[in-house]
């Protein structure tokens, strides 16, 4: 696994607890956090790839963009 950062869309607590579901499925339950105070609000996780995590945030209604 790698640490992946993604700028996101993802702004406040509820943002965050529509996504939980999806990022726990996807990377595991404390494998992944989000900074929503960052201007980017990035997203970081512990996954090998980078897909997968993408596709669950946007599976939660939001976007992603690797940075890395």
């Amino acid at each position: 696994m790698e640490t992946l950062k993604f700028k996101t869309n993802i702004k406040c607590g509820g943002c965050i607890a529509a996504v939980t579901p999806f990022l726990n499925e996807a990377v595991g339950e404390g494998h992944w956090q989000v900074d929503t105070q960052a201007p980017d609000k990035i997203l970081t996780a512990e996954a090998s790839n980078a897909a997968v995590v993408k596709q669950a945030i946007e599976k939660a209604g939001y976007k992603a963009e690797p940075l890395n």
